[in-house]
C-alpha cells in the first residue's frame, strides 16, 4: 500500500518525480527506531499542527519543556508532557481523543529533524501520539543556531487574536528565516518545516503571504496535501524572545514554466503571542543550502 495519497501523487506526477517519491518513501513506518528516541528525548521544543474539532481550522502550535518531556513510551507511540496554553487554538484539538495530529521536532543545533504523525490520546500529564508515520528529513534550509538556553523567569504576555496583519506582524514575518507549516488530509495531518534567508516569505498584503518552494525530499507531502485540502496554519517564532505567531487560513500552489513552485496564503486568523515561549537560542547561521533572495 502506498504511503502517499492522491493529493500528494498528484503533484509528483506534475513535477515529474514519482519514482524518486517511491525511493525516499520506503524510509516512512510507525516506529519509533532507537536513534530517533534518542533525539526525541533532547529536544526542549515540538511543533504540533492539527485540525480545531469545532471550526475546523488548521493550526501549528509550540509545545515547550525540559528536554525529555517528550520521549517514545513505547515502538509505537510517543507521550508528550504538559501542551499549550488554554487560549492556544489547538488547545481543543489536543485534549480530544482521536484527533489527527502532525508533529515535527526540529534541533537547530545540530540540523536535524524528525517528524512523526498519528492519533492523539489525552494522558494525564500531557497526551500521547500512536504513531502512524516516522521518518526524519534532511538538513536543508536549517539554519544552525549553536546554543539554546531555558529563561525560566520570562512573563508570557497576552495572546491577540487578529484578523490580519498589522506592522508588528508583518516585521516579524519579513525578518523570519523559518516557520512551521501545518496540512491536513482526509487521514491524517502533517507539520513541515520551511527555511530560507529573511526575506523569503513577502508579506503581499494585511491578508496574504507568498513563498517560494524550494526543491526538498519530492515526496510534497505538504504540496499534496494543499492539493486536496486547501486549509492550512503557520507558526513563526522570534527565536530570540520566544514570540510566536499563528496563523490559519488558506494556500494554493503555483507552478511556473521552469519549475519555479510558488505558494500564496491567505489568512483567515492569526493570533500573536510576545514572549510565549521560555526559550532563547543564539544567532543563526544560514544553511548553506538557502538560495541568494537578494539577487
Amino acid at each position: 500500500m502506498s504511503v502517499y495519497h492522491a493529493g500528494s501523487r498528484a503533484v509528483q506526477d506534475l513535477v515529474g518525480v514519482r519514482d524518486r517519491a517511491d525511493h525516499v518513501g520506503r524510509s516512512l513506518g510507525p516506529d519509533i527506531k532507537p536513534v530517533a528516541a534518542a533525539f526525541l528525548e533532547l529536544q526542549p521544543l515540538l511543533v504540533v499542527g492539527a485540525a480545531d474539532p469545532g471550526t475546523g481550522r488548521v493550526w501549528a502550535s509550540a509545545v515547550t519543556g525540559t528536554p525529555g518531556f517528550v520521549r517514545a513510551t513505547g515502538p509505537r507511540q510517543m507521550s508528550v508532557t504538559g501542551g499549550p496554553p488554554p487560549a492556544d487554538p489547538l488547545a481543543t484539538a489536543l485534549t480530544t481523543p482521536g484527533t489527527s495530529v502532525g508533529t515535527i521536532a526540529l534541533d537547530p543545533r545540530t540540523r536535524r529533524r524528525m517528524r512523526l504523525n498519528g492519533r492523539l490520546r489525552p494522558t494525564p500529564r500531557g497526551f500521547a501520539v500512536a504513531a502512524e508515520q516516522v521518518f526524519a528529513n534532511c538538513p536543508k534550509y536549517i539554519q544552525r543556531r549553536e546554543t539554546c538556553e531555558r529563561v525560566p523567569d520570562r512573563a508570557p504576555g497576552t495572546p491577540r487574536p487578529l484578523a490580519r496583519l498589522g506592522e508588528e506582524q508583518a516585521g516579524l514575518v519579513a525578518a523570519a528565516d523559518t516557520f512551521f507549516l501545518a496540512t491536513v488530509h482526509t487521514d491524517g495531518a502533517d507539520v513541515s518545516h520551511r527555511g530560507g534567508d529573511p526575506g523569503f516569505v513577502r508579506v503581499v498584503s494585511p491578508r496574504e503571504l507568498a513563498w517560494p518552494d524550494y526543491p526538498g525530499n519530492a515526496m510534497f507531502r505538504s504540496l499534496g496535501n494543499l492539493h486536496a485540502d486547501p486549509r492550512a496554519g503557520l507558526l513563526f517564532l522570534d527565536w530570540t524572545t520566544g514570540t510566536t505567531l499563528q496563523l490559519t487560513g488558506s494556500a494554493r500552489t503555483g507552478f511556473g514554466a521552469g519549475g519555479e513552485r510558488t505558494v500564496r496564503f491567505t489568512v483567515t486568523g492569526a493570533v500573536h503571542a510576545p514572549a510565549a515561549l521560555p526559550l532563547r537560542w543564539s544567532a543563526p547561521d544560514h544553511s548553506p543550502a538557502d538560495p541568494d533572495t537578494s539577487r
